[in-house]
């Protein structure tokens, strides 16, 4: 028998009742931002490193999108247009589900899955998101046997993402011994101690120790930031390590699978220039620069360097910072549920995948840091304003990720001013920015300002990443997204 939906009149206003026959109510957008918001939060309390954040900030957009799109007018799957995803559950035909919380169970279960090195309370944390917005649907309406059966429909979704996300060779990577090349032109982690966050606390010292230095530290701001750098991370965390200054980060980064492009390096880099001691070639022009910055730094410029320095522990790191960006964006832009999921899956895998191929490019090029070359050949005493970081340092990580994830929101959204507040809660006040492209080129500059890259590097990154974002605008649909 068919279900009949019964109309009838109070007064003037016409009500339709709530039966069987009611599609369940739209999924608030609000839902996407803050799971956007909390993984700001995780990444920032778990001290993850800006690689392993991009990497999980995309597995989740991915587990959030694709339970949206699950139900009748969510966004359209991207099985087929990411990298190994070839397929995924789907619902039953003519079985109603409620979209909302099939996404919900999804993310649940991916971000399980890859935070199972995570503090008891964030996993705690994220699963009380979960089950608010379950018992908020419940309250609108939604009917036990539909929230029973739409959560069953989002774990087998998220268990099929989790697979997936365990055959991109992340996995291989894990404790794989690396030797650094060695040569006068080459990166070489000469990091002072002093910008190793201690190890071990009592009431009277607090020891660093050298051979497991969990995160970088600030000079002279190590007080403030107590609370979350002084809780030192323990040692064989194959998902969610510490950063080792003294050591190299994520050297096989490059290996891994890319999200939306065919290969690593499908965006391709002119190479840096030679290695010369020679006061009229480029690099050593670009480190005098370098150096005349730190010696005349103004304070806009000092500033501007700490306020996207993004430090693992301080924020969410620069991963972070940009989905806090494209979260303000679904209020900012009235963004659909289906919209802002689309939104969070093209920044998130913009940069994951920027920061594949910046790595792959960092550990091909091996070039030398600014640090290292300024004090051989032009001060002996210089050091950088923030800490030098692992890694070598040809393309610039803030510039590629930074400029993928511009491209990306840019071409979904269009030329955007915005005053960015990410940061309000941990310190930076608000800043105002006329398009997502002038942030990306403040945050690539303010590199230069801190002392850590040269502006081959700033420059090399940018246009690596406005590539990488173009493609994933492209192959995503980010132009008719909305």
């Amino acid at each position: 028998m068919p279900i009949i939906c019964l109309r009838f009149r109070v007064g003037a206003v016409a009500v339709l009742t709530l039966a069987a026959c009611s599609r369940p109510p739209d999924t608030d957008p609000r839902l996407v931002s803050e799971w956007m918001h909390t993984l700001y939060g995780v990444v920032r309390t778990e001290r993850i490193a800006p690689t392993v954040a991009a990497r999980f900030m995309a597995y989740a957009a991915v587990a959030l999108h694709e339970g949206l799109a699950s139900a009748p007018g969510g966004p359209t799957s991207l099985v087929g247009s990411l990298n190994g995803l070839t397929s995924l559950p789907t619902p039953e035909e003519g079985t109603r589900y409620d979209g909302t919380l099939v996404a919900a169970a999804s993310e649940q279960v991916v971000t399980d899955s890859l935070l199972a090195e995570a503090l008891p309370a964030t996993r705690a944390t994220l699963a009380s998101l979960v089950d608010s917005l379950a018992q908020a649907r419940v309250a609108l309406g939604i009917r036990e046997d539909v929230r029973a059966r739409s959560e069953e429909l989002g774990r087998r979704i998220g268990l099929a993402i989790v697979s997936w996300s365990r055959s991109d060779r992340f996995d291989s990577t894990r404790g794989k011994p690396y030797t650094p090349p060695v040569g006068p032109g080459l990166w070489l982690n000469d990091s002072p101690a002093s910008v190793y966050a201690s190890q071990n606390l009592s009431g009277a010292t607090e020891f660093v120790g050298l051979d497991n230095p969990a995160n970088n530290a600030r000079p002279g701001t190590t007080s403030d930031r107590g609370l979350i750098m002084n809780r030192p991370k323990r040692t064989g965390l194959k998902e969610l390590p510490p950063v080792n200054m003294a050591g190299a980060n994520e050297p096989y980064w490059g290996t891994l699978r890319p999200f939306v492009l065919q290969t690593w390096n499908e965006c391709s880099i002119a190479d840096p220039p030679p290695y010369s001691t020679d006061p009229s070639s480029p690099l050593y022009r670009d480190a005098l620069a370098v150096a005349e910055f730190r010696k005349n730094l103004t304070a806009e410029q000092r500033n501007t360097a700490f306020y996207w320095a993004d430090n693992p522990g301080e924020s969410g790191t620069p991963v972070g910072h940009w989905i806090a960006i494209a979260s303000q964006m679904v209020s900012q832009q009235n963004l659909s549920a289906k919209a802002a999921a689309r939104m969070f899956v093209l920044s998130a895998a913009a940069q994951a995948d920027a920061f594949i191929a910046a790595w792959g490019y960092k550990y091909q090029y091996n070039l030398i840091r600014p640090r290292a070359y300024i004090r051989r050949l032009i001060d002996p005493a210089w050091e950088p304003l923030i800490p030098t970081p692992p890694f070598p340092e040809y393309p610039s990580g803030h510039s590629a990720q930074s400029s993928a994830a511009a491209t990306a929101l840019t071409a979904m959204l269009g030329e955007v001013a915005f005053d960015d507040s990410s940061g309000v809660a941990i310190g930076p006040q608000i800043q105002r920015f006329g398009s997502f492209t002038e942030a990306a080129h403040a945050a690539g500059q303010s590199r230069l300002y801190g002392g850590i890259h040269f502006e081959v590097g700033n420059l090399g990154g940018r246009a690596l990443g406005t590539c990488i974002g173009a493609k994933v605008a492209e192959r995503l649909g980010a132009a008719t997204a909305r």
